[in-house]
């Protein structure tokens, strides 16, 4: 981003619209982490998409949107599941039976910067920039700084889990321009409709041949996280994430990606106890600060401080 395209500023409701994300997004890895005490992983996505549908259904419906009569925008609808959302959920609620909703909300954080390098890569409207590629370096630090170079040699179940959910994270970089290239005419909203149908009829068959029917015998606590990472974590996020969309524009919405761990770690560690090591902090600041440059907010303040320091001297 150049000095005369700087992003609109966040305004007090944006501001709070995007805090709201954060909670519902970083309570997704605390529901999820409840859940998975009771319910396989790919079974907890096939929940988070499936009861997300007619929610959305019911949006689309007040708002008078119209289906698409197109094969083909169901067919992109199809693969926007897959990698939206089939894909990524049942990678990090796989990794979260490895490692806990912290570090995996930390290690999710590099799918912003992972995604200005994938973007650069297939998009040729958004070229890999030396302060692109910086991020990513910065970003790739933290990820090594977390699992730690003992992961070249040593093999760990949490290794799994960890890269379990970088790959999730590319993935979500891949929709990104996948949703660029194919979904860009249709209404964000019929969007996320579509492609949660997409990985709801994705998953369904997969959950039955590998983890089988899902059971409703479920304790009211397990029902309550299953709904909460279904309608507030899914059908409510796409919500508040196209409204900040339209107010505040793409560059101060991927900020959310530094509010999301911080509150998984709240919620993680005064409902289920669990510990934060001191590493996956110091990666975190590294994820940040790669997000940071990639952003290029940073940067231009710094730049425009320089010379504003030089002429006045």
């Amino acid at each position: 981003m150049n000095e005369t395209q700087s992003p609109p500023k966040i305004n007090l409701i944006s501001a709070l619209l995007l805090c709201s994300l954060a909670l519902v997004w970083g309570g997704a890895f605390f529901f999820g982490q409840i859940a998975l005490e009771n319910v396989p992983s790919v079974t907890v996505a096939l929940h988070r998409v499936g009861w997300a549908v007619p929610a959305l259904w019911i949006v689309l419906w007040l708002k008078g949107v119209k289906m698409p009569r197109s094969p083909y925008v169901w067919i992109c609808f199809g693969i926007m599941g897959a990698l939206n959302n089939a894909i990524p959920f049942s990678l990090i609620l796989w990794g979260q039976t490895h490692i806990g909703s912290s570090l995996a909300a930390i290690l999710n954080g590099t799918t912003a910067v992972f995604g200005a390098v994938v973007a650069a890569i297939f998009l040729s409207d958004e070229p890999l920039t030396p302060q692109k590629l910086m991020g990513a370096l910065c970003g790739l630090f933290g990820v090594a700084f977390i699992m730690g170079i003992e992961a070249l040699t040593d093999f760990d179940p949490r290794n799994l889990g960890q890269l379990a959910v970088l790959t999730a994270g590319l993935s979500y970089a891949l929709a990104g321009v996948w949703a660029k290239r194919h979904l860009s005419a249709q209404p964000p909203i019929l969007n996320a409709f579509g492609m949660l149908l997409g990985s709801t009829v994705l998953l369904a068959p997969i959950v039955f041949f590998i983890e089988g029917a899902p059971s409703v015998s479920l304790a009211a606590e397990v029902w309550t996280s299953l709904m909460a990472l279904s309608l507030l974590s899914t059908a409510l996020a796409y919500i508040l994430y196209f409204e900040i969309l339209r107010r505040a524009g793409s560059a101060n919405l991927m900020l959310v990606t530094l509010l999301i761990p911080p509150v998984t770690i709240a919620l993680s560690s005064t409902f289920l106890g669990e510990r934060v090591e001191r590493d996956a902090i110091y990666g975190f600041g590294f994820i940040a600060l790669g997000l940071g440059i990639t952003d290029g907010r940073i940067l231009g303040r710094i730049s425009r401080k320089y010379r504003q320091f030089k002429s006045a001297i």
